[in-house]
């Protein structure tokens, strides 16, 4: 067996992670998760769609991503034989300005991105304990970062700006946008699955438990509905995306809401499961019969196509739209709820088509071409390990 790249995409409560063997292509050989963090973890691994291995730890509240992601290596090591694991590539969510290309992760590297912390709070500090698990086990593994903002440091400047004082854009409050690993992904299969759209006026419609949009030109970012943080944007399975900064003022000023409880509202109170009261998954919204589940995946619907017309004021015009994620490549109800409202912009479906998530759901009179096409962002961070150069990892 060749080497092997693994790639780690760590949260707060799970790791997900890839192994993928490097040849003529790059052929992921297993997949796993570790789930259920910070209670009773449980680490599943896959090989050729079947289970390969498992482990729990039924009083494992104390470990830690080092303790757990030791297990992870062993496997693998014990898996590749003689062959050589020769790096690890992570998801790191929040690169800043200053990073917009993969790159080899190094002590000061790390802690430059400790500092963005505040903008991605939910994400950025699991992301770097997955990347100091790996380094105090494996300390001399190459270790490469993959940023889901760098892909829209193509953006326009107007793009990217808030209209407060300049000096706030020059101290780095600007849009810098998010889920760009699965953009980059869905840039690349354009050209061969629809070569005609590769060059044209695209929007993605990344639709998971968190979500946004991405306006494409030419293959390249150029607006996007996440902005300085993860929170903007979209309403989401917890967050609430875009709202009126007035309404924060009166929560802080008139109820006596903290910061802390602020951030809790926003991040994890609010999206499907605060309009709801039921869930954040739209899976259980949609057999739910009460009328605030409805009422909660009408607004998600009313929300998207609100910014899909947004970005299309950006583009110019629309002459795709594509669907992917977990939402948006599973689940056609919610698809068909958002196309209807952008009949105007001459956007229409198949029904059959749609229900039967075909890779091209559009109809034969739609002016905009409507496509599902599945993201693979570890695909893309393994991709993104050779870009960093075989010769230095």
């Amino acid at each position: 067996m060749p080497d092997a790249i693994l790639t780690l995409n760590a949260g707060s409560s799970s790791i997900k992670f890839a192994l993928f063997e490097i040849g003529s292509i790059l052929l992921r050989i297993a997949v796993g998760e570790v789930e259920n963090i910070g209670a009773e973890p449980y680490l599943f691994i896959q090989t050729g769609g079947a289970l390969a291995f498992e482990r729990r730890w039924p009083h494992g509240e104390a470990l830690t991503h080092e303790d757990l992601l030791g297990a992870v290596l062993d496997w693998v090591d014990t898996h590749l034989g003689d062959d050589s694991l020769i790096a690890t590539g992570h998801r790191i969510v929040h690169g800043g300005g200053k990073f917009i290309a993969p790159i080899r992760l190094t002590a000061e590297i790390i802690a430059e991105l400790d500092t963005l912390t505040p903008l991605a709070p939910l994400h950025q500090p699991h992301n770097l304990a997955a990347v100091r698990a790996v380094l105090a086990l494996r300390p001399n593994l190459p270790q490469i970062a993959s940023f889901d903002t760098a892909f829209h440091h193509t953006m326009p400047e107007i793009a990217k700006r808030f209209a407060l004082p300049r000096h706030f854009y020059d101290e780095g409050m600007r849009r810098y946008g998010f889920h760009g690993l699965s953009y980059e992904y869905i840039s690349h299969r354009l050209p061969e699955v629809a070569p005609h759209l590769a060059q044209a006026r695209v929007i993605i419609a990344h639709l998971g438990n968190g979500a946004s949009l991405c306006a494409l030109q030419n293959g390249k970012s150029v607006d996007t509905s996440m902005g300085f943080t993860t929170l903007d944007g979209l309403m989401m399975g917890t967050r609430a995306g875009a709202i009126d900064p007035g309404v924060l003022l009166y929560l802080q000023q008139s109820r006596g809401l903290t910061a802390e409880a602020l951030t809790t509202l926003l991040y994890k109170q609010s999206g499907l499961l605060g309009v709801s009261g039921i869930s954040a998954d739209v899976r259980t919204l949609l057999a739910d019969p009460h009328p605030e589940a409805a009422e909660a995946l009408d607004l998600f619907a009313h929300t998207v196509a609100r910014h899909i017309a947004a970005l299309t004021a950006s583009l110019g015009g629309l002459d795709g739209l594509i669907f992917t994620a977990g939402i948006g490549e599973h689940a056609p109800k919610i698809r068909a709820a958002i196309c209807a409202r952008l009949i105007w912009l001459g956007v229409e479906i198949s029904p059959e088509a749609n229900e039967a998530s075909e890779p091209a759901i559009s109809a034969i009179s739609s002016k905009v071409e409507v496509r599902v096409i599945p993201t693979d962002e570890e695909a893309m961070i393994a991709e993104h390990c050779l870009a960093a150069g075989p010769g230095r990892l």
